[in-house]
């Protein structure tokens, strides 16, 4: 594992389907975390950040609608996604469940090993961005004198605020233009000036 990658925790009552959750995952840049229930789950969540959290539906004592129920309750962890994995013949109405529930993602047993790992590139590539922007934001706030912090935020704003009207005038006019990459840009910046005004 790097020092950079992004954890997993990956949760099921079967210790076969966390080897080969583990072993699925194995060629991706992340650290997975296997624990065999909800309790055990809700512990890891104390003590770590993670990028996504594979869970099984049916465990013992704690299901897996009842955990993502509390991983959504509490501030820490409510933004973290949630991937439900499930044995074909469950799926009907527990995809509905697991959806109401907050996952973001249902996926049924066997599941394909290249879908799952590209499921998973997603979440960890925009927890990367997450914690970089949260970075940038925090070297940011360090930078800024305390008294000018709040003129500066509101003065970040506005331009970003400018740039995306400019954005929308360039659509209007019908320019063929790459907007793409500057779209990401903004976004980034928003972000950044949200986390900042926070």
């Amino acid at each position: 594992m790097q020092a950079s990658s992004a954890k997993i925790l990956a949760v099921d009552d079967r210790d076969e389907n966390l080897v080969a959750l583990t072993a699925v995952l194995d060629a991706l840049p992340v650290e997975v975390v296997a624990v065999n229930s909800g309790h055990a789950a809700l512990k890891e969540l104390l003590n770590d950040e993670f990028a996504v959290i594979l869970l099984d539906v049916v465990m013992p004592g704690m299901d897996g609608f009842e955990t993502a129920a509390h991983i959504k309750g509490r501030a820490r962890t409510r933004d973290v996604p949630i991937i439900f994995l499930t044995a074909a013949g469950d799926a009907g109405d527990d995809v509905y469940r697991g959806y109401a529930a907050g996952a973001v993602d249902y996926l049924t047993k066997p599941f394909d090993p290249w879908l799952l790992r590209a499921k998973v590139s997603v979440f960890v590539e925009m927890h990367r961005r997450e914690l970089e922007v949260r970075r940038r934001a925090e070297l940011l706030r360090r930078a800024l004198p305390d008294e000018g912090g709040e003129n500066i935020c509101a003065l970040l704003q506005r331009q970003v605020g400018q740039v995306e009207a400019a954005m929308a005038r360039l659509r209007t006019k019908g320019a063929d233009l790459p907007l793409n990459d500057l779209e990401e840009h903004v976004a980034e910046l928003r972000t950044t000036v949200r986390t900042l005004s926070s």
